[in-house]
């Protein structure tokens, strides 16, 4: 009984830090659910005529909507929300530039 207790005691100690330990939203998802998901639901990204089809019409795409909503993000804002929404929803694979600038937050140099 004393070890069933104990027992636990441990674990209901451990979960409030295994709750504080939860991986906090990325920028890009912050930027997406605070500016763009009133109008633009999951329905949208699933449509048959999308527009975008790869990772370069993607950030087209969201460099297109966030001038039309006079958001004013710098690119590094584009590129963020751009990976988090190939990371959740499209799946492109990332040019290379695009993963140096996106993981560091410098943008790659030019060629």
């Amino acid at each position: 009984m004393r070890l069933l207790i104990v027992l636990l005691t441990s674990v209901l100690a451990c979960a409030p830090r295994a709750h504080a330990q939860a991986a906090s939203p990325s920028r890009g998802e912050l930027l997406y659910t605070t500016h763009c998901i009133a109008c633009h639901s999951t329905q949208m990204h699933w449509r048959d005529k999308r527009i975008a089809t790869d990772w370069k019409t993607l950030r087209a795409q969201v460099q297109r909507w966030q001038a039309a909503a006079s958001l004013a993000w710098a690119e590094d804002d584009v590129d963020q929300v751009t990976r988090h929404l190939s990371d959740t929803i499209y799946h492109f694979p990332r040019p290379e530039a695009a993963q140096r600038t996106v993981s560091s937050g410098i943008p790659a140099p030019a060629n």
